[in-house]
């Protein structure tokens, strides 16, 4: 719930038409999808101009519209009209006012791979206690992390947020929105060069997230990372880092870890047991933080564990689906380097009869480092591997390299897009209930298209 002046200090924006008092259900950035009484905010993109929506969006009973062009608009009496300088930027600072009335626990997740799962296992824990608000999906950008917080309500007790970025400035951008009190960074990968340019960048962004915590300001840290683990053993003033992993020393660590009849089982501090769901390791990683952030708001260990251990992982992410009678390993949500090799070691440690087959789709968002990236990880798909069918010109690169490194190049099949995997792995490979079959691919190449019939 808003008023309109809440709308005016937040985004300094100027009031055209209406009364300062009138009151907001909401506010939609989506003329379609608007419940009556909300604001329509006009958002600009490359694509598409929310000012061309603005009479649809009168016709769903919007009370009030929020535009940057307001020359020869004609709003209905009764209706306010806000002219802001940028849409965009307004919707962040609508988001930001929002925040600020609440004192909740406010947690976000970044890194370059296992956000989601993460964002999702923490509000899976905070949920035994509490209702919490999440980002929906991946909805992690300038867009969709502050169209979650304007959601924060009174009965809210805790936020889960992720944020995602791809060009410098954008983490610190969200994180100042978002002010959270918790930050948790999973790891630094090479993910998103074309504008990070590299690793070094990849940290340098994800790293802004400390910059923005609000009180207690508490950093959860990867110490198995080589980039974050520098930052666990930092002293920074009114910042509190905890660590997690595996290999290294740390706070929350996790040991006797086996994978067995489909479940990844260990112990945290050698004390206490834990079961995931899951077919990889390193989905311990992402629980790790889920688990210190119980513990930190004051949980108990018994009852994380029973959260986590009927936690869902989300649709895309290492599943093992069942597809016209053959065991697939459903990873298509997104791929980089990192995540790939991630899968691989889970199609390594899984028993199979038959056949193990990477379906691989390109590795988008590399920059100049994309060639050299895709030939990179020919060496860990033959080592795993029968058989690779590659999808888009820079996977053939990753299936021309694997041919150099030993791969039979009977076993190596180039296709253009996951469709033409899909009718090539049914039509020539012939794959049998005894075969497992990883499809991993980013997000721009529509690797689900191989589950569909």
């Amino acid at each position: 719930m808003f008023r309109v002046n809440e709308i005016i200090k937040a985004t300094d924006g100027l009031l055209i038409q209406g009364n300062l008092q009138d009151k907001l259900t909401g506010i939609s950035t989506d003329s379609r999808g608007l419940n009556p009484g909300e604001a329509f905010l006009a958002l600009r993109g490359s694509n598409f101009d929310g000012h061309n929506f603005i009479s649809a969006a009168l016709r769903s009973k919007a009370s009030c519209v929020i535009a940057e062009k307001t020359t020869g608009l004609v709003i209905p009496k009764g209706k306010a009209l806000i002219q802001v300088k940028n849409t965009t930027l307004a919707l962040g600072d609508i988001a930001r006012f929002q925040r600020q009335k609440f004192n909740l626990p406010v947690i976000a997740v970044t890194g370059s791979s296992g956000k989601t799962t993460t964002k999702e296992m923490i509000a899976r824990v905070l949920s035994a206690d509490g209702r919490v608000l999440k980002n929906e999906g991946t909805k992690n950008n300038q867009i969709g992390l502050p169209q979650t917080l304007i959601k924060l309500e009174k009965r809210d007790d805790f936020a889960v947020v992720e944020i995602g970025t791809n060009h410098f400035g954008e983490v610190d951008y969200l994180s100042g929105i978002a002010r959270p009190n918790i930050g948790v960074i999973t790891n630094i990968g090479p993910s998103h060069l074309e504008f990070l340019k590299n690793t070094k960048g990849v940290f340098k962004e994800k790293s802004g997230l400390l910059n923005n915590l609000a009180a207690p300001a508490i950093a959860l840290l990867n110490a198995d990372d080589g980039y974050l683990r520098p930052l666990v053993k930092q002293k920074r003033k009114g910042l509190h880092i905890f660590s997690y992993g595996i290999d290294e020393k740390s706070d929350f660590s996790a040991s006797l870890i086996r994978l067995e009849a489909g479940k990844a089982r260990f112990k945290i501090n050698g004390k206490f047991d834990f079961a995931l769901s899951t077919l990889g390791r390193y989905n311990v990683y992402n629980a790790l933080p889920a688990i210190a952030v119980g513990r930190i708001l004051g949980l108990d260990y018994r009852k994380i564990a029973s959260r986590l251990a009927g936690f869902k992982f989300p649709k895309g992410r290492l599943n093992l689906v069942i597809f016209k009678g053959i065991r697939f390993i459903d990873d298509t949500y997104n791929s980089n380097p990192l995540s790939l090799r991630r899968s691989l070691e889970a199609l390594k440690a899984m028993k199979c009869k038959g056949r193990k087959i990477l379906i691989m789709g390109d590795m988008l968002e590399l920059g100049s480092q994309k060639e050299s990236l895709h030939r990179q990880i020919a060496g860990s798909i033959t080592n795993t591997c029968d058989l690779l069918v590659t999808s888009g010109d820079l996977a053939r690169l990753t299936g021309i390299e694997a041919g150099r490194r030993g791969l039979k190049s009977s076993n190596i099949f180039c296709c253009a897009t996951a469709v033409e995997a899909r009718d090539l792995l049914f039509k020539k490979i012939f794959p049998g209930p005894d075969d497992l079959v990883l499809v991993k691919g980013s997000r721009g190449m529509k690797m689900e298209e191989v589950f569909k019939v």
